[in-house]
């Protein structure tokens, strides 16, 4: 038997990277019945190989909208602990969509080769990546968090144009700020800057292509330009965009968002992440049946359009839009919002995020059928390695990167005795 072998690369890599054979995160062992957090899923052409997947979170770390190595590192870093999805931070689509200066962006061609750099280390090591589209509507020209928490309380939180901001260049489906003397005043979006920013979007995907994202989450809650059109509390228009018409609340969302389906290729899935409530006092509507507030009867309605149109997934959060929301935050509280839509609509993808910290808990949740995917955000920052955890509290046995292995609790290994690390 020949003692001959090399340590082989991953085919087609921007540079060289251990092969990991089979790929991180495959099943090797379970005791019990295998966890359907542990099961790949297919949307279009794309499987993703488990489903714990990473939410989009703001690292308000990019050079004029360029990612940089800190985002190599961590993005790079979810896909060598095992996550099966990696969905980029809100990456604007135009300058103004921005929160901050620092936001990441895809608004020009010189945007893509660092993203594409990112995408091409998450990729080779078995993990899919998407990219979240975002225009933050009024919410725009902010301080970054920890800029604004060196600060007084209740300073305003507007970057003015000394601090890189562009507090006269907001827009928003009205002129109401989200909270007045702290965020901007904006400016109604007129019908042409509406269309400059549909157009956008489009331009947007076409670089995410270019860049070899896998999908698009196009993020239409937690106060975006979207969920501004989307919620009566935001969006008093009296054109075909606005009013108390449900209808034409959906209408420029929905443009916006078909528009990118035709642009973005065939065979790759299109995700949106809505807020299912905004969590303003009292009910969704009255009893005269006049919408109050955005919540989850009209987000069933909006998710079924969504689906019509050639979305694969819905990503179901809350909130954002309120500058007075009253969250009852605890575990799995957002889930409730998923489980109706899911029940509603059975085919349709579902993903379930907020204060999911449990194995046993996005198990539970997937069994019961309340959601086909789990996103995680603060517990996966806190602990990367989350997947291997979950897959030791399952009774699973999975495969860890190749360079992790010597991690393995036990004997040290020797030439006839591989490590496997058993979380």
């Amino acid at each position: 038997m020949s003692s001959f072998a090399i340590n082989k690369a991953v085919p087609h890599a921007r540079e060289y990277y251990p092969l990991n054979e089979p790929g991180i995160s495959t099943v090797l062992k379970t005791t019990l019945r295998k966890p359907k957090l542990f099961e790949p899923i297919r949307l279009r052409d794309v499987t993703f190989k488990n489903r714990i997947w990473v939410s989009p979170m703001m690292q308000w770390s990019a050079d004029d909208g360029h990612v940089t190595d800190w985002h190599l590192v961590h993005y790079g870093s979810f896909a060598t602990h095992g996550a099966g999805a990696v969905t980029v931070e809100g990456t604007a689509v135009l300058p103004e969509g921005r929160l901050t200066n620092e936001d990441a962006g895809l608004w020009k061609d010189s945007q893509i080769a660092p993203f594409k750099r990112v995408v091409s280390f998450v990729q080779a090591h078995d993990t899919k990546i998407g990219v979240q589209f975002v225009h933050c509507g009024r919410k725009a020209s902010t301080r970054a968090p920890w800029v604004q928490g060196k600060l007084e309380p209740g300073t305003s939180a507007v970057a003015t144009r000394e601090e890189n901001g562009w507090p006269d260049q907001v827009y928003a489906p009205s002129e109401i700020s989200y909270h007045e003397r702290v965020y901007p005043d904006p400016q109604a979006a007129t019908e042409e800057y509406l269309n400059k920013v549909a157009n956008a979007f489009v331009d947007a995907a076409r670089r995410a292509d270019e860049a070899g994202f896998d999908f698009i989450n196009i993020n239409a809650g937690h106060g975006s330009l979207i969920h501004e059109f989307l919620s009566p509390l935001s969006n008093i228009r009296s054109d075909i965009y606005g009013g108390q018409s449900l209808e034409n609340r959906l209408r420029y969302p929905l443009h916006v968002i078909e528009k990118v389906r035709a642009a973005w290729p065939e065979h790759k899935p299109l995700f949106v992440r809505i807020s299912a409530t905004d969590w303003a006092e009292g009910p969704e509507k009255d009893e005269t049946g006049k919408w109050l507030q955005w919540g989850v009867e009209q987000s069933t309605i909006f998710s079924e359009r969504l689906q019509k149109i050639g979305v694969d997934l819905v990503d179901v959060s809350t909130g954002g839009n309120w500058q007075q929301q009253k969250i009852p935050v605890g575990p799995g509280y957002q889930v409730p919002f998923a489980a109706e839509i899911k029940k509603a609509l059975p085919n349709l993808a579902i993903s379930a995020v907020g204060a999911i910290t449990e194995p046993e808990q996005a198990e539970n949740y997937l069994q019961e059928g309340k959601a086909d995917v789990i996103s995680m955000a603060r517990e996966l920052l806190r602990n990367p390695s989350w997947p291997l955890y979950a897959a030791r509290q399952l009774g699973v046995t999975i495969k860890a990167a190749n360079q992790y292995e010597g991690a393995w609790i036990g004997p040290i290994p020797t030439s006839t005795t591989r490590p496997i690390l058993r979380d």
